[in-house]
């Protein structure tokens, strides 16, 4: 499959036409205005696209049938390259100056992105934490992403999936009715571990300390609480407005997420509030904790992995 090592206009207008879509449709497909659009066409190889966006991109490029893969593949051979799926899984994902490096990880595929070594407030004191560089997965992982665990380690699915497949229209949903065990078996094939509490929370605040993955203004609108009015659980890359300093989406609202720091014995840190929860506990110093054997409707997970781990892991493949 061709893969792009840097999206800009001329790309996304290719993908526009192999998937034989108008500006307005391809830019409510893409969640975006229909302007940006027009301006990324208009610019063409001069348009720099956003790291979400591109990471957008590829995934609609990924999910598109083979007819339109092939009508984009043969519009982009002239210009460029094919590039293997699986050498675009050993690279550095492409990135805008001055956004942090992400990486595709060689065994369960999720996007990272890496949180530098340094310090940030932590804590509702504020205290001064600092933490080695490590990689942090963009989102929770989702209901796909927990079948490709379950098919290939024998693992046992959620309690939810009927006949033990999840609902295709949740795909892309965070897998939820997962233990902190299940979590921790999910890690430990990936190659990766849960979070500490300090990792998440420096994934939500960064080194600028901020109440919110996106700010210090307190607003429900950019994440799934109770305050929303859903009761459900949301595709992870809906709230893109909500995402934190490193592009993490989810690190408020939608499902609570295991963390691999204990409290007492067998009882382990949630962070992240979720779709049941009130606005108040999405602050991202807001903490909590349950049972390592509990398994709910709102609670999920992701993964980190250090720094130096990661980067030596794919340096020695390619």
């Amino acid at each position: 499959m061709t893969v792009v090592v840097q999206w800009s206009g001329r790309e996304a207008r290719a993908l526009r036409l192999a998937l034989r879509m108008g500006v307005r449709q391809f830019a409510e497909h893409l969640g975006v205005a229909d302007s940006a659009v027009s301006n990324w066409e208009r610019r063409g190889e001069k348009a720099h696209l956003r790291y979400q966006t591109q990471h957008d991109l590829d995934t609609v490029l990924a999910r598109a049938d083979d007819q339109a893969r092939e009508r984009f593949r043969l519009a982009m051979s002239p210009h460029e390259p094919d590039i293997s799926a699986s050498t675009q899984d050993l690279r550095v994902s492409p990135t805008l100056p001055g956004s942090p490096p992400r990486v595709t990880h060689p065994v369960d595929g999720k996007v990272m992105v890496l949180v530098a070594t340094g310090s940030f407030m932590c804590g509702p004191d504020n205290g001064l934490v600092t933490l080695p560089g490590f990689y942090v997965d963009l989102t929770p992982t989702t209901n796909a992403q927990y079948a490709r665990f379950v098919a290939a380690s024998g693992h046992r699915s959620p309690l939810h999936w009927p006949h033990g497949q999840f609902l295709e229209e949740l795909a892309e949903h965070p897998v939820v009715y997962v233990t902190h065990h299940d979590a921790t078996a999910y890690a430990r094939w990936a190659g990766k571990t849960l979070p500490s509490e300090a990792e998440w929370e420096k994934a939500a605040r960064s080194e600028k300390g901020y109440l919110y993955p996106w700010g210090n203004q307190p607003t429900a609108a950019k994440c799934n609480v109770r305050e929303s009015g859903i009761a459900a659980t949301t595709p992870v890359h809906r709230y893109r407005s909500g995402v934190s300093p490193y592009g993490v989406y989810d690190l408020a609202g939608n499902v609570w997420e295991w963390c691999r720091t204990e409290t007492t014995p067998g009882r382990y840190v949630l962070r992240g509030s979720a779709f049941t929860s009130p606005f108040e506990m999405a602050a991202a110093a807001a903490t909590n904790d349950a049972s390592a054997d509990m398994q709910d409707d709102d609670t999920g997970f992701r993964c980190v992995v250090a720094a130096e781990i990661l980067d030596a892991q794919l340096a020695e493949i390619v």
